[in-house]
């Protein structure tokens, strides 16, 4: 039986995260809250739509709701960034983006 290289414990978080709607034709915003347990993080983002096209609300809900998520994955990534620099860690490359561009 092999034994794990740690001799720590595994650990289990629980992080909450919640996501608010508010809808003011033709607008629909979406607010992330997450509470990490050591640190609150927050992020925005809107969808508008076009007054020509049908109301769907929850398309609106859909787009401000994945806007903002991406929003909150960014927060993260420059919180890791700031600690991995206050850990001494050394910029060797420039970041990988979320996705890359339609060439």
């Amino acid at each position: 039986m092999s034994r794990p290289l740690s001799s720590r414990p595994p650990s289990v978080k629980e992080w909450r995260l919640n996501l608010y709607l508010s809808e003011h034709d033709p607008d629909t915003t979406a607010r992330i809250v997450l509470d990490t347990g050591d640190n609150v993080l927050e992020s925005h983002a809107e969808a508008r739509r076009n007054p020509y096209d049908t109301a769907v609300p929850d398309i609106g809900d859909e787009l401000a709701a994945g806007r903002a998520l991406i929003a909150m994955g960014r927060v993260l990534l420059r919180a890791a960034a700031g600690d991995m620099k206050e850990m001494g860690a050394t910029d060797r490359e420039a970041p990988v983006p979320l996705w890359l561009s339609r060439e």
